[in-house]
């Protein structure tokens, strides 16, 4: 069985639904394994990582509820729609982590910015910070 970090977790569960979503009738299993298989920092045997596998239908299960809270949020007249998909997953990601997992909103906004450096630009990562602020540390 894989032993993940905190990190390591965080970008997996964004691969993975990020795959999902490019391919909506993939089984999280079999999209979870690849991404495994795919990192060289990660080894595990027979059984994939429960936490993980929960991360991931957790985050799938709720994307709605995610995406309405994004869309609050977005300037008129735009939409979820025009949104660039690895924005929308990182958003998710760490909405689910601090509604679901109980982590600390700072913490979340902070680990989505930092996968955001790997797989997205400066626009995209002053975006998601701008976003997940609002709705993750409302009034602070």
């Amino acid at each position: 069985m894989a032993s993940l970090n905190r990190h390591q977790l965080r970008q997996a569960a964004f691969q993975s639904v990020f795959g999902l979503a490019m391919n909506p009738d993939a089984q999280v299993e079999a999209v979870v394994q690849q991404v495994l298989d795919g990192d060289p920092e990660i080894t595990w045997e027979d059984e994939l990582p429960t936490d993980l596998l929960d991360m991931v239908n957790g985050i799938v299960d709720h994307q709605d509820e995610f995406d309405l809270t994004i869309s609050e949020y977005l300037a008129d007249g735009w939409t979820i729609d025009r949104l660039n998909l690895a924005d929308i997953v990182l958003m998710r990601v760490a909405m689910y982590e601090v509604k679901y997992a109980e982590t600390p909103a700072k913490i979340a906004v902070n680990e989505a910015l930092q996968l955001a450096h790997d797989f997205t630009d400066d626009t995209s990562r002053k975006f998601i910070n701008g976003i997940l602020n609002k709705a993750l540390t409302p009034g602070e």
